[in-house]
């Protein structure tokens, strides 16, 4: 079965560039130009046109509401399950108040444990420590006092631990300012003001991968080894940031993503559609350096979730990703700095463009044989597949 194509590929193709096209462009040598069929292209812009309003039709607006609707009717359905059968448990004079129990019986019905705990007002870390051994009286009396620092911090995300010790104490779970403390710091329960933020000028923070590729940018193969980085330029809107992912053994770009602002979101979306456009990629190497992008919770566990490997280069050493800035310098000196840019749209129609006519089935490039890459790459599959 194909894979689909990511969203932002295809608004890109449909929205900013057929709807865009010069006069005598044709359909056909768009979707040739971008390595799609015809009638795949076609279909994406009747899509487009539902969308839109411009044809009948149900919209993907109306169908995302229709599955959250869905959604949110079976989340009520569950929680008033979780109420009901917890008014029936604690209604039985002779067992003990423990809802711990309960919530493993009704994850056995097929109610998610984050739905109980949360109707009931329960700690999900204190119910996996108490499921996964025999709990002990002291272990029973520190899954309440958690319970009730937990429902301080939540409802006072400013308070220290001192200040939950004293919520906890008020709702009669009396504990020392120490125990406290170690509660919430295992449980990472801090203060919005204790949080300590890097202005400007502050020192980088510390890589959270080794160098795996020491400056070797080569690969025997593809989804092996892949580049990523982040580009901006000015328009007269405001930056446009680019963040785009580069496949060493083609020198292919297999994902990007374009927006107004460089959040971790950008580097989220560049690799989930890389993702999407090569399928499996367990075990492949991904090199950046260090910014924040790179090293935020989202992007790492993206990368924990394809099962691939981060690698990160030095600070200030623009050669331990060097294959990826000469990228970048054939963007700006193709692209970016042809000419001023008016708004964002007129600059990301032109990166698109570029990127997916010209370097990718265009620009042939001498260590590929003078191929280009959708050339290379179509070369050096084919015996592959051949001999699956």
């Amino acid at each position: 079965m194909p894979k689909p194509y990511p969203s932002e590929f295809r608004n890109d193709v449909v929205v900013r560039v057929a709807r865009n096209r010069e006069p005598g462009m044709t359909i056909e040598q768009i979707a040739k130009d971008f390595g799609v069929h015809p009638m795949t292209l076609q279909k994406w812009m009747r899509r487009a046109n539902i969308d839109e309003g411009a044809k009948p039709g149900q919209t993907r607006t109306e169908s995302t509401e229709l599955r959250e609707a869905r959604k949110r009717i079976r989340l009520l359905e569950q929680e008033n399950e979780v109420l009901r059968r917890a008014a029936a448990y604690l209604s039985q004079a002779n067992l003990p108040k423990r809802l711990y129990p309960l919530v493993t019986e009704l994850a056995a019905d097929g109610i998610p444990v984050a739905v109980t705990c949360r109707v009931l007002k329960l700690a999900r870390q204190p119910y996996y420590r108490w499921l996964a051994g025999p709990i002990t009286d002291a272990e029973v009396i520190e899954a309440y006092r958690a319970n009730a620092l937990f429902d301080a911090h939540r409802d006072d995300p400013e308070f220290g631990h001192r200040l939950l010790a004293d919520e906890a104490r008020e709702v009669g779970e009396a504990m020392a300012d120490r125990t406290a403390w170690r509660i919430a710091s295992s449980n990472g329960w801090w203060s919005t003001f204790g949080k300590r933020r890097r202005g400007k000028g502050g020192k980088v923070g510390p890589p959270v991968h080794d160098d795996l590729v020491e400056r070797d940018f080569t690969a025997t193969g593809p989804n092996q080894l892949w580049l990523t980085d982040i580009t901006e330029h000015p328009t007269g809107e405001g930056k446009l940031y680019l963040c785009a992912i580069k496949d060493v053994f083609s020198g292919k770009i297999v994902g990007y993503s374009i927006d107004s602002r460089m959040k971790s979101h950008l580097a989220v979306n560049a690799l989930r559609n890389a993702v999407a456009m090569r399928g499996n990629v367990a075990g492949c190497v991904i090199h950046s350096d260090r910014g924040s992008q790179f090293r935020s919770r989202k992007f790492l566990r993206e990368i924990s979730h394809h099962r691939m490997v981060g690698s990160m280069g030095r600070v200030g050493a623009a050669g331990d990703n060097a294959a990826m800035e000469s990228f970048f310098a054939l963007l700006q000196k193709n692209v970016l700095n042809r000419r001023t840019w008016g708004t964002r749209e007129e600059l990301r129609i032109a990166v698109v463009t570029w990127i997916e006519r010209t370097y990718h089935r265009r620009r042939r490039q001498p260590r590929l044989g003078r191929l280009t890459p959708v050339e290379f790459e179509a070369i050096m599959n084919t015996p592959a597949a051949l001999a699956a």
